[in-house]
């Protein structure tokens, strides 16, 4: 299977660059894959799609401000750094830029010096492993100083950090947000709670990888990234007590899909757990716990793109995609949304 049977025309102008004012009153292309037909209603009615019985998955990892612009000690030149992933105590790896002025042993300064760092090491990525100084609380400095990692294709600042939050949003450590989870307000979550509809909680960080491109032309040679999750007892068990009921498990995210495809056993049913997963799920992966994804639009040719393929049918998604943009529906982190049951 080709990269390039995942790719469809976008004009840039349905990219959206801002989040719609209310979240919950984005669009919302509903897709029945057994029927192969195709709807256009707008998020909040997503409820008339859910049944008492079903169970919500979400993902409430926490975007981290991960973006810092500082200066080279010596020499005083603009460094930019993006947080991937915290190593060990105040040892993190870092995307950084420009790379080839930050060999092992530079030192940086970050916001008047309330931030400093020094480089480790060079790693096998091209990323760096550094070491950050700092009095006081990392996360309360990076809120100070950081800005949210908006994903490149979006090149409007954003105005209000917490629009790149989900309202559930919980445990720190994303480069990315999980952006399904963006259309869903308290008042749509309460509602869906009084309609009989349980609700769990996966975590997986998400990692700037998840905007690599990919590279091969044959999708089955991609080396995917890896994202570190944890499931609660009690989570596991809302999971595995709709399963065995027969409600439906409805997936809010790519992310929350994958921590749940990762862990599952041949039943579909999960536990309690924490690892890392570089799961590739394209066509021909048979699902074992999810039943029903509610997502965004995604980015031509990208393992997003082959993921909802897998679930829906590639020729069906491809069909999907063609018509949203003539619907000139929103695209990407900031856009409208999709539900596959």
């Amino acid at each position: 299977m080709k990269v390039s049977d995942f790719n469809y025309n976008l004009p840039e102008e349905l990219i959206a660059q801002t989040p719609i004012k209310k979240r919950d009153e984005s669009r919302l292309m509903v897709l029945n894959r057994e029927n192969k037909t195709i709807q256009h209603r707008i998020f909040k009615d997503i409820l008339d799609y859910l049944k008492p019985g079903d169970c919500l998955v979400r993902n409430n990892t926490k975007v981290i401000p991960a973006r810092l612009y500082g200066i080279k000690e010596e020499t005083g030149v603009n460094v930019e750094f993006l947080l991937l992933n915290r190593i060990e105590g105040d040892i993190w790896e870092v995307m950084v830029h420009p790379g080839r002025r930050l060999k092992q042993g530079a030192k940086v300064i970050f916001g008047n010096g309330i931030l400093k760092a020094e480089i480790l090491e060079h790693m096998d990525n091209g990323n760096r492993r550094v070491k950050f100084e700092y009095n006081g609380i990392f996360n309360e400095i990076l809120d100070q100083i950081g800005l949210m990692p908006l994903p490149p294709y979006i090149k409007e600042s954003l105005k209000d950090k917490e629009r790149y939050q989900t309202v559930y949003a919980k445990y720190e450590g994303s480069a990315a947000a999980p952006t399904a989870g963006l259309h869903f307000t308290e008042d749509l979550l309460e509602q869906i709670k009084n309609k009989g509809i349980e609700i769990a909680n996966v975590t997986l960080h998400v990692g700037i990888g998840t905007f690599r491109p990919v590279k091969v032309e044959n999708i089955e040679e991609h080396d995917m990234h890896s994202e570190h999750y944890y499931i609660k007892k009690e989570d596991a068990d809302k999971i595995n007590k709709a399963k065995k009921n027969g409600g439906r498990i409805i997936s809010i995210g790519t992310t929350s899909c994958r921590v749940l495809e990762s862990v599952a056993d041949e039943n579909g049913l999960v536990k309690e757990t924490e690892g890392d997963t570089c799961i590739f799920i394209y066509p021909g992966y048979n699902f074992k716990c999810i039943d029903c994804l509610i997502t965004n639009f995604h980015l031509p040719e990208s393992t997003l793109i082959m993921l909802v393929s897998a679930l829906a049918g590639k020729d069906f998604i491809m069909d999907a995609y063609n018509e949203a943009v003539k619907e000139k529906y929103r695209f990407f982190s900031f856009g409208d949304a999709m539900f596959i049951y």
